[in-house]
């Protein structure tokens, strides 16, 4: 074909990077196969959108910030007998998203709050939805600097462009009122028009320690909790991994203390017999 040098440039301005790639190998199959030209141009159209597709959920858990690796493949189910794994399955479609719906994930440290909650992350991100992590230590230094800048507004505004906002570890940090009250007015900002999900090793009965005042706290908690699935996980997957070590290194060591010695070694010298311990 004639002019291909333009066709490129007219598909590359176009933005139709899978077609510059293609069209040439397609057009050559084509032939082969004597297909006509709507067939020829679908498979192209077709290569096109899913390329497109996959570059965008890339781009999507890219900006999203999940922990990387972390995956419901290799979350480890059998260790947390109080999940549902079909009811994991139904949050990782993300259809509660369209309702606003929050999750909340309660459970002792090391129990895998924060691998679960971005693995849920990395889902909806397969399934083109926008998700942003963040810790709340994190989230609440960028909200505060937002207010000090007075441009607090504008931050919450770029936050609801997600669809879902994990913020994790909630309770680890001994927050001051200026910091639970810019969270408070995020969580507030919200409600019932954006999704939240939180990981927590308190119980809200201790949520007076993160929220200061027990106005603000059973305020922050009714706004979270009215449409919200809530997920306990009651086993430390790093307190198991450390008493699996443990073990293993005690049997290791009673192995070797039951071992019987070796015999003695002997050797000859001129004036009799030496035994070596």
């Amino acid at each position: 074909m004639k002019n291909t040098n333009q066709l490129d440039a007219l598909l590359r301005s176009f933005y139709l990077s899978s077609f510059v790639r293609n069209y040439k190998d397609f057009a050559e199959k084509a032939e082969r196969q004597r297909l006509g030209h709507i067939p020829y141009l679908y498979e192209l159209a077709q290569t096109e959108a899913t390329e497109r597709q996959s570059r965008r959920t890339e781009r999507l858990i890219s900006q999203g910030k999940l922990l990387h690796g972390k995956t419901l493949d290799n979350f480890q189910f059998e260790k947390q007998p109080s999940l549902s794994p079909g009811r994991i399955k139904e949050l990782a479609d993300g259809n509660f998203l369209e309702q606003c719906e929050n999750i909340l994930i309660f459970g002792i440290p090391g129990a895998g709050k924060s691998h679960l909650a971005s693995a849920l992350g990395r889902e909806w991100c397969l399934r083109g939805r926008r998700v942003l992590y963040t810790t709340a230590a994190m989230l609440v230094q960028d909200l505060l600097v937002a207010k000090r800048d007075l441009r607090l507004q504008q931050l919450i505004k770029k936050l609801d462009r997600y669809e879902a906002l994990i913020i994790d570890d909630i309770s680890y940090i001994p927050f001051n009122r200026d910091e639970t009250d810019v969270l408070f007015v995020l969580l507030a900002e919200r409600y019932e028009t954006r999704s939240v999900i939180i990981t927590s090793n308190l119980v809200f009965s201790q949520w007076d320690s993160v929220f200061k005042d027990p106005m603000t706290t059973r305020a922050a908690i009714d706004r979270l909790v009215h449409h919200a699935t809530i997920l306990e996980l009651k086993e430390s997957y790093r307190q198991a991994e450390a008493k699996r070590r443990k073990q293993a290194q005690d049997e290791k060591e009673e192995t070797s203390r039951s071992r019987p010695s070796p015999p003695a070694k002997r050797y000859a010298t001129k004036t009799g017999v030496t035994t070596l311990a």
